[in-house]
């Protein structure tokens, strides 16, 4: 890897001149007090390639700011392992490539609060949104557990928490938080494992779209998709056998394909922009409810929005959690 080892020192040098904001007046022996500012933090754990990263994309000033910022920071092994893995030289960024580096650190940031380990362990699981951005320029969200350790997006753990400064906060993790997909958010929450698995029976078929791989792939959509919850699709197979012996795997792939359909929706509509009337998926057309923030299929049956759960933000696409799965005509 490549870290621009030269203007990493001339940075250093300036980070430090003004990072360090202590003077004396010799006239009136007024001291202002030190600042240690977020980049200031990442000097001070030898987080030298997230500092050449920042500054190849003109960050450092953005982070010197008032804030307060969260910053999940990798260390210089997450990002030689990024490197490694993308072929991206930080001395060498074309400005496609310098946009994409920059995405992915404002993925590490967020803007406006100062959220401690303890902020996330109370919380214990959840959403919360990045300063990075995906289509229509949505924020993006980023999802942290902390059943064991706080882990986030289900790729990168802390390691390092609560790294203090005076505009902000650094907690040190160790792998890059790469932009997510909606695949990202459907596979690390548990409570949409139902949904993967019905994207994965549809593509044991000959699906309308393959979706494990269109929901996987950055570059596709957007897409706005309606993610039945775990207890949804439970809901669904007593509906269908409300003796309970049909399983999820037990349905037909054609028939689970032309259902996913209708949970799907070109373009990122967000709930804000959630219409009051038709809207047309893939399958066919649903009613939407923008005042009670409900969604009813071709039969009547009515899907409630987890409020809680809306705007889950992707690189590809948005996604809204329902609490009902839409069928189409019966």
């Amino acid at each position: 890897m490549k870290i621009i080892l030269k203007n990493f020192t001339l940075l250093a040098v300036f980070l430090l001149t003004i990072g360090t904001t202590s003077c004396s007046d010799d006239d009136d022996n007024v001291t202002t007090p030190a600042t240690t500012t977020v980049i200031d933090v990442a000097l001070e754990n030898n987080l030298t390639s997230l500092a050449a990263a920042l500054q190849a994309t003109d960050l450092v000033t953005t982070l010197q700011g008032e804030g307060p910022f969260t910053v999940f920071a990798p260390t210089n092994d997450a990002f030689a392992q990024l490197l490694a893995d993308t072929g991206l030289d930080l001395d060498n960024l074309s400005t496609d490539e310098e946009a994409l580096v920059r995405n992915i650190l404002l993925n590490h940031v967020i803007i406006g609060s100062t959220v401690t380990s303890t902020d996330l362990v109370n919380a214990g699981s959840g959403y919360t949104n990045t300063a990075a951005t995906g289509p229509n320029n949505a924020n993006l969200s980023l999802y942290y557990t902390t059943s064991n350790g706080v882990m986030l997006n289900g790729s990168s753990t802390v390691t390092n928490a609560d790294n203090t400064a005076t505009n902000g906060i650094v907690h040190i993790v160790d792998d890059v938080i790469g932009l997510p997909t909606i695949a990202t958010f459907a596979t690390t929450n548990p409570a949409l494992s139902n949904l993967v698995a019905a994207l994965q029976l549809a593509d044991s078929g000959t699906p309308t779209v393959p979706y494990i791989a269109t929901v996987s792939d950055a570059t596709a959509g957007p897409f706005t998709v309606f993610a039945p919850s775990n207890d949804a699709f439970a809901d669904l197979l007593l509906e269908l056998d409300p003796s309970g012996n049909t399983a999820l795997g037990d349905l037909d792939a054609a028939t689970v394909d032309a259902v996913l359909t209708y949970h799907i929706v070109s373009g990122n509509v967000q709930s804000s922009g959630l219409p009051n009337g038709t809207v047309t998926t893939l399958g066919g057309d649903i009613t939407a409810d923008n005042s009670a923030f409900t969604l009813t299929d071709p039969n009547s049956r009515v899907s409630n929005i987890v409020t809680s759960l809306v705007d889950i933000q992707s690189i590809n696409g948005v996604v809204h959690v329902i609490d009902k799965v839409l069928l189409p005509m019966q």
